[in-house]
């Protein structure tokens, strides 16, 4: 009998972390065709850039951006010069992982081998926050990072377990914080849909998108527009 041989889904894009940034976006993978390079029209060839994702689309709203959906890059460009601007990094935690379906599902990830994040975050002594794209569930930005913390005898110390949660931790003589956010994908909708905090919106405001609901999460703990 064949043996079906499992797909290495490797990062492909290196953290994207320039000089004095306050605040880092820590994610896990982007979809495999990032890694194959067959991707999508409108896809932008940089970190979040499939054109599936809304991470882009609501950082638009939030800092009233026109940014271009296509693969050039001028798009990659465009938003280089935002984070810079705005002081944001990116540094996701999963160097490469193995699927025996390629999707872009967190599941679906195997035999995972995470990023050595401290050797990143040491070149950055400016940043303060990080920024988590989906809670604690089971292989999201979160758990893998408590998983990297307990390898570094450190864990995070919760300050507050509402959306979105809030925590700590202590690196190089310095306090970081952490968010732990919706995950801005459409696989975290019907998630959204059972919170409280979105029934309440909608009840009062029948047009209220889960979309509206992740803006109204994403500017509390992103840097504040000029």
């Amino acid at each position: 009998m064949k043996v079906q041989k499992k797909f290495l889904h490797h990062h492909p894009f290196d953290p994207f972390l320039p000089v004095g940034i306050t605040h880092i976006i820590v994610g896990t993978l982007p979809p495999p065709r990032f890694s194959t390079g067959k991707l999508k029209p409108g896809d932008v060839n940089f970190s979040y850039g499939s054109i599936d994702g809304q991470l882009w689309p609501i950082l638009e709203r939030i800092y009233d951006l026109t940014l271009s959906y296509e693969t050039t890059p001028a798009a990659v460009i465009q938003r280089k010069q935002f984070l810079m601007r705005h002081k944001i990094g990116i540094c996701d935690i999963v160097s490469h992982c193995y699927r025996n379906k390629i999707d872009a599902s967190d599941v679906g990830m195997q035999q995972v081998v995470l990023r050595d994040f401290f050797h990143y975050l040491a070149q950055v002594p400016s940043a303060q926050t990080l920024l988590f794209t989906g809670g604690g569930s089971k292989n999201g930005p979160e758990y893998f990072f408590r998983q990297y913390l307990g390898t570094q005898k450190k864990e995070l110390q919760q300050l507050d377990s509402g959306v979105p949660r809030l925590h700590s931790f202590q690196f190089q003589g310095r306090m970081l914080t952490t968010y732990s956010l919706t995950a801005p994908s459409g696989a975290a909708n019907r998630a959204i849909g059972r919170m409280a905090a979105y029934k309440k919106q909608k009840k009062e405001n029948p047009n209220y998108t889960t979309i509206d609901f992740r803006v109204a999460q994403y500017a509390q703990v992103f840097p504040k527009p000029y």
